[in-house]
């Protein structure tokens, strides 16, 4: 199966490192919309067009699933997107929602969802998890997490502040934490020791690679493939600087083949 997996940038990463690791698929197209990143601050009917624009460039490779790794494109826009394709569109939240839901029978479970300011500003998150009966979720808009993650921030004081400004108001800790930017999982080391240094107990993070990976095991019934998939990079901008960021995130055992879209 040749699968397509859309972000808004270089955040997708994370998902495609587990969506890779999981072996699902033979081919891999990953588009990138470098040019006009960040998602987060833009208002519906832009991240709906921009979304349409994706389907289009992925209509020349024929892909038979699209993974649509922005949390802000899944929150807001996987219905038009499904709405002009016939093939299956997998968004995160749905994903990390299932996650939750099979980790988390309590309905009482303390959530903690962060996000970019438009996927918390959608209630996507809180609105699914109230409809499944969980009671207690809280969500946070932490935006300035993604370009300290992009300038290769994962740890040290300045994070530290940062994480300090965001989280000084909570009182209790946590018992999941649901990483609704896939930026996020590059700095989950350094969220799980900040909940655990100020509340003496962990917290479970929910990762949108792994939840986006057990939910396609779940619901479409795709197995590990014995061959690694072939990955190739394609990008609305600088397509180099993708490709840099995949080499430094994914590993070195990943020589991608990189495009300008």
């Amino acid at each position: 199966m040749r699968v397509g997996v859309f972000d808004s940038g270089v955040g997708g990463l994370s998902v495609l490192k587990s969506v890779l690791e999981a072996r699902l698929f033979a081919d891999i197209i990953y588009y990138g919309d470098t040019a006009r990143v960040p998602y987060g601050p833009k208002d519906k009917a832009t991240i709906e067009h921009f979304a349409l624009e994706a389907l289009e460039f992925f209509k020349p490779y024929k892909i038979e699933m699209l993974l649509v790794a922005c949390n802000t494109v899944s929150s807001l826009a996987l219905e038009v997107m499904r709405a002009h394709s016939s093939i299956p569109i997998v968004g995160v939240i749905e994903s990390g929602i299932l996650a939750i839901t099979q980790q988390f029978k309590d309905k009482h479970t303390p959530i903690l969802v962060l996000g970019t300011r438009a996927t918390i500003a959608s209630g996507q998150y809180a609105q699914q998890l109230h409809a499944h009966g969980y009671i207690n979720v809280h969500s946070l808009a932490t935006g300035l997490f993604v370009p300290l993650i992009e300038e290769g921030v994962l740890e040290g004081d300045l994070l530290q502040a940062c994480m300090q400004h965001y989280f000084q108001a909570i009182e209790h800790a946590p018992a999941a934490i649901i990483l609704g930017c896939t930026h996020f999982p590059f700095i989950a080391p350094s969220l799980q020791r900040y909940f655990q240094e100020r509340f003496k107990c962990s917290c479970i993070l929910v990762h949108s690679g792994d939840a986006i990976v057990h939910h396609l095991q779940e619901s479409h019934r795709l197995t590990p493939l014995t061959a690694p998939p072939q990955v190739r990079f394609f990008a609305s901008g600088d397509v180099n600087a993708l490709c840099i960021q995949a080499e430094a995130w994914l590993g070195s055992a990943l020589y991608p083949s990189c495009q300008n879209a």
